[in-house]
């Protein structure tokens, strides 16, 4: 056994990696720097956590989600492996204790949000770190053709600056031909370095469903499927009506989405994963650190927008290899709201302006200053406070974000922490002076451990039950041992932040440049045509279309989605089928009447007329005015070179 399957059998249990695992751990080893592309629930993180384990120091992991950053370092601390996160929202004397431990060794995973990696905080201290690998988790983020690309992502190349000879290890699940280059290029890879499985799920089947009644459809599908599911809406609205009415019809169900608490999030996410809920409705906050393997369906109410984004969604299902259904429900009012969202997500440059600058006094910014300050930021607080829309803000901050004014983190669900600033003799001398204090004290101490070392989160609840007094009285305890100096305690928040990457300018110097607008607006319509197209083409197995896109050309037919079980009926072999078309497809190079088309193709006239009449219901041949046939020309789209 090597010593990567011995550490994988000793923290997570398994004898064998999954496929692609330790090629890209082996990689790695070699001192290549690796881009490592896994399908949704290929398990990218343990490549770079078996690794890191592997070789004495630390690993630097970045990840734009914070959720999922903490999620991670909870498990590996669950599995008796050290590990901590930076991120924005953290006061300066929590940073300064993180960075110390992990400067001390005592850690062997630092998780940080790309914001952090270019303050000063950070790159003073960094040559004090004993670093073994940089860890790059949804790389897609640093491409500008990635579709959720980050400009902090583009400050890692930095990170390499200051530490040369540490390898790079950069994971996703999502990316195009033309994304795969851009990362290696962006991380200044020394050497192309790309190791790759197939995304094709042979146990996966893809389904479209044209439906006007989409919900009725949902209903009746929910209940004839057996097992474990989730329904993918848009909206929180959303979740709770789809809840509420598969409830109403027996089916065990909840819902999920990011404005819940993290306790709630928690439960429903548990009661999901062991079977006490069947259904989970939620939108798309629900996936991260999702490891359930025996997931029968996914059912997207409505298309989302980006081919990315539904097939990350739509591979949840099904993991564990036996056979399992993803089916996006579409009709004519996907496509009409598909096309608004294009206007909603780039308002017009002077109403981007006009919020930055509101922004700006709303913080009381003066202008020049800023820079690396974070601030909690209530969006709806904020649109309601300057009467603007709250998707008119989220789309100009997104905007904004682009240009390198700002950074937008995603929604934080902190719990209270406590640290204790006095060492125990001189906590021993303020007991003793202070006996009003000293109950509560040690109701702290018995409570939670490591409270002298890093700031451990408290739950004020709890103490109270333990205490028998409320709540508020427990924090008042609390806020006036903050005031004495003997703890800080930061209360429980939840909320976004928003951080200043530049300094405050004037509005008339802010620009908007066309690579961040008008070539990204158009590159986020061809993103939803692709969509659209993939959802209303009733002529190419649904598993060869989504392949395709990320640059699979020689894939196979599924013989499952519905495309594929509509032409199975023609009672035609795959062979036969492909020959034929391909022999019309050429044919028709120039246009020509029925009649003639029929004569000239080779092969049995009966399954011919079938052929022919499958391409016509399905639009890939068209007559023209003068009742000549032609193939019907693709839409022009490019979503491997952006353009």
């Amino acid at each position: 056994m090597s010593e990567f399957q011995q550490i994988l059998t000793k923290y997570w249990g398994f004898a064998t990696f999954r496929p692609l695992q330790e090629e890209i751990i082996r990689s790695v080893d070699q001192g290549k720097d690796t881009l490592g592309l896994m399908p949704t629930g290929g398990g990218k993180s343990l490549t770079y956590q078996v690794y890191s384990l592997s070789k004495p120091g630390i690993c630097l992991v970045v990840t734009p989600l914070i959720a999922l950053m903490k999620d991670q370092v909870e498990n590996l601390n669950q599995r008796g492996i050290k590990a901590l996160a930076i991120y924005s929202g953290m006061s300066s004397q929590e940073i300064k204790i993180a960075m110390d431990h992990a400067a001390w060794g005592e850690y062997k995973f630092l998780y940080l949000s790309p914001e952090r990696i270019v303050t000063d905080r950070f790159t003073e201290r960094i040559g004090q770190l004993d670093v073994n690998l940089i860890a790059v988790d949804e790389a897609h983020c640093i491409s500008q053709w990635g579709y959720d690309f980050r400009p902090s992502y583009l400050r890692i190349a930095e990170l390499r600056d200051l530490l040369p000879d540490v390898p790079v290890l950069a994971v996703t699940a999502t990316a195009t031909t033309q994304v795969v280059d851009d990362i290696q290029e962006q991380l200044k890879f020394k050497k192309k370095n790309v190791l790759r499985t197939s995304y094709y799920r042979s146990n996966l089947i893809y389904l479209v469903r044209n439906e006007e009644d989409k919900v009725n459809y949902l209903l009746k599908a929910v209940q004839k499927a057996k097992g474990t599911g989730i329904v993918y809406v848009k909206s929180r609205k959303l979740t709770r009506e789809i809840n509420d009415l598969l409830r109403k019809n027996q089916i065990s169900a909840d819902y999920y989405h990011a404005g819940l608490s993290s306790k709630i999030r928690s439960a429903r996410q548990d009661a999901w994963k062991n079977g006490i809920c069947r259904v989970i409705v939620s939108t798309n906050a629900f996936g991260m650190g999702i490891d359930k393997a025996d997931v029968r369906f996914v059912i997207h109410l409505e298309a989302p927008d980006s081919v990315e984004a539904y097939f990350q969604e739509a591979g949840r299902a099904g993991r564990d290899g036996k056979t399992a259904w993803s089916v996006l429900l579409y009709n004519n009012s996907d496509k009409i709201r598909l096309h608004k969202n294009v206007e909603k997500s780039f308002p017009e440059p002077e109403v981007i302006k006009r919020i930055y600058e509101a922004i700006c006094n709303f913080y009381q910014l003066a202008v020049g200053f800023g820079k690396d300050q974070s601030f909690e930021f209530s969006m709806a607080s904020f649109a309601s406070s300057f009467s603007f829309q709250i998707t008119a803000v989220y789309n100009s901050l997104k905007i904004l974000q682009r240009e390198g004014y700002l950074e937008l983190t995603d929604e934080l669900d902190n719990p209270s922490k406590v640290y204790f600033q006095v060492n125990r003799d001189d906590l021993y001398k303020f007991q003793v002076a202070n006996a009003a204090f000293d109950g509560f004290i040690k109701l702290l101490l018995r409570s939670y451990t490591g409270l002298f070392t890093n700031y451990v989160a408290v739950d004020e609840q709890l103490l109270a039950q333990r205490a028998n007094i409320s709540p508020d009285l427990v924090y008042q305890f609390l806020c006036k041992l903050r005031a004495q100096k003997v703890v800080d305690y930061i209360p429980q928040k939840k909320t976004p932040f928003i951080i200043f990457t530049k300094e405050r300018i004037e509005v008339d110097r802010l620009k908007i440049t066309k690579e961040n607008y008008t070539d990204r607006k158009r590159d986020y319509m061809q993103r939803i045509d692709a969509v659209i197209h993939y959802a209303s083409s009733g002529h190419k197995c649904r598993s060869q279309l989504l392949l395709q896109y990320f640059g699979e050309t020689e894939s196979v037919r599924c013989g499952k989605c519905d495309v594929c079980m509509e032409r199975n009926e023609l009672n035609v072999s795959k062979y036969e089928f492909d020959t034929i078309s391909d022999q019309i497809k050429k044919l028709l190079l120039e246009p020509c009447f029925y009649e003639e088309l029929i004569s000239r193709i080779e092969g049995k006239p009966d399954n011919t007329v079938k052929i022919v009449r499958w391409l016509l219901e399905n639009e890939k041949i068209v007559y023209r005015v003068d009742n000549r046939m032609e193939w019907r020309k693709e839409i022009k789209r490019n979503q491997e070179n952006g353009k």
